[in-house]
């Protein structure tokens, strides 16, 4: 079954925000620097220099006051006192009107404008300070708050969470999976093709690139007791490899007690160990521990293979695994190689409907309820600001890689299918579904694709 065409909703988002095709003209300068570490990341520098004069620029921004007034988007509300003559950015309470200015952040990102950037970002920070009105509004808040990011760090992706921010974070995400299907549909779709997968094996072992909190694992490892207690066998040992960020120590400690916590409960050898992305980068899969004769799953999400690019998956023939899980949400949003800007066109699209479903749930309530704000703050923006600083390294659709290094799906079960439908019976909120694409096993809102999951070997 295909996946039907997007709304005329979304297509009128992406419109709005895909309007100028073509970027602004680069400023040259010292005061703004661009600095490129390998030919695939890039590192943003700047400085707090005014921004120069420049005919060029002035065109520039002639040509987005012209755009913002073709799409009635025009404010003529008093300008505050910059040396420029700066674009004029839509009225708030406009739905769509972040939307196209956020995309303009983006443009200057990929053309090295940095001073421009920030200057862009300023002006909207003082009309888009908070995350209210509709989901596009929010989302494009959330984005501005990741482009941000990337000019001021550190980030909350690149510094360690508090204790109360994991609190906060496994309250939000709780919530998350009892008012939405997107996490539990992504968890029990990856553990039934892992568990198919390493079916009959003495030692198991998941090599785990998007570990989050490690829900989905205690999950994995209940159903893996439960399997064995049935058959009246010893259950195997289950190992865990998670490769996390340098980061992530904290939340590392409180996975390891939790997780091991939970095997003695259900009386399964188990083990687990955390390897550094960075560590992995340098050494590959001779970071990871192997032992003879176990059966191997790796899970992958498309933003972890954004971030570690496509060099790895010589590698991994080499260990030959079981099975390869992808679980895909932000790749849903397009299937070209993206930069900033295609991220941020996308992304609006993709998570305002993430947004406008979970309103869907808070009925009467609106963006504005407390649990919903937390959501948005523990669950969507660390995925969002994680999509954003990937982007900046181009790498190509990993669906192209797979099939470049010979690697084929493998469909997903008929209990897959199953369990599906056994879920979207318990959501109490009309409009989601499931439908098949080739060998992928997509969760949809309305005709939007939110999630897919798809398991892969050699």
């Amino acid at each position: 079954m295909k996946l039907p065409f997007v709304s005329t909703q979304n297509n009128n988002i992406k419109q709005q925000v895909n309007v100028r095709r073509s970027p602004p003209r680069s400023i040259a300068g010292k005061a703004s620097e661009f600095t490129t570490t390998d030919h695939n990341s890039v590192v943003f520098t700047s400085s707090d220099d005014q921004l120069p004069l420049d005919h060029g620029m002035v065109h520039q921004f002639e040509e987005w006051d012209s755009l913002m007034r073709d799409l009635g988007l025009h404010d003529d509300s008093a300008k505050p006192g910059y040396p420029l003559d700066l674009p004029e950015l839509p009225p708030i309470h406009t739905e769509s009107a972040p939307a196209p200015t956020t995309t303009m952040i983006a443009e200057c990102f990929e053309t090295r404008s940095i001073q421009l950037a920030q200057v862009i970002l300023a002006r909207l920070n003082q009309r888009l300070h908070a995350p209210n009105g509709k989901p596009l509004q929010r989302a494009a808040f959330y984005f501005k708050e990741a482009l941000q990011s990337l000019l001021t760090g550190p980030t909350r992706t690149t510094q360690s969470s508090t204790s109360s921010e994991i609190i906060q974070a496994i309250k939000a995400y709780k919530t998350f999976s009892n008012v939405s299907p997107i996490p539990m549909f992504s968890d029990f779709t990856a553990n039934q093709a892992m568990l198919e997968a390493v079916d009959g094996a003495m030692i198991v072992h998941v090599i785990d690139f998007d570990i989050g909190l490690g829900g989905h694992l205690a999950s994995f490892m209940k159903e893996i007791a439960e399997k064995a207690e049935a058959r009246k066998i010893h259950s195997p040992a289950v190992r865990i490899t998670a490769v996390v960020p340098e980061e992530y120590e904290t939340e590392s400690k409180l996975i390891r007690d939790n997780l091991w916590q939970f095997a003695r409960g259900l009386k399964l050898r188990f083990d687990i160990e955390f390897v550094s992305f960075r560590t992995f980068e340098y050494l590959s899969f001779k970071s990871i521990k192997f032992m003879e004769g176990e059966k191997t799953a790796v899970l992958l999400s498309s933003t972890v293979f954004h971030k570690t690019g496509p060099g790895f998956i010589n590698d991994l023939r080499r260990i030959t695994p079981n099975i390869i899980v992808i679980v895909d949400s932000e790749g849903v949003m397009g299937g070209e190689p993206s930069f900033f800007r295609q991220t941020v066109i996308d992304g609006l699209e993709f998570y305002s409907t993430v947004l406008e479903s979970l309103e869907a749930a808070n009925v009467g309530g609106g963006g504005g309820s407390d649990w919903m704000r937390k959501i948005e703050m523990f669950v969507m923006l660390p995925k969002i600001t994680a999509a954003v600083e990937a982007s900046g390294r181009q790498v190509p659709p990993w669906r192209e890689v797979f099939a470049r290094a010979g690697i084929r799906a493998v469909g997903m079960s008929q209990f897959a299918d199953f369990q599906a439908e056994c879920l979207l019976r318990r959501v109490q909120v009309r409009g989601f579904h499931v439908v098949k694409r080739q060998a992928e096993m997509v969760l949809c809102w309305h005709d939007r694709p939110l999630v897919a999951t798809s398991a892969w070997r050699f």
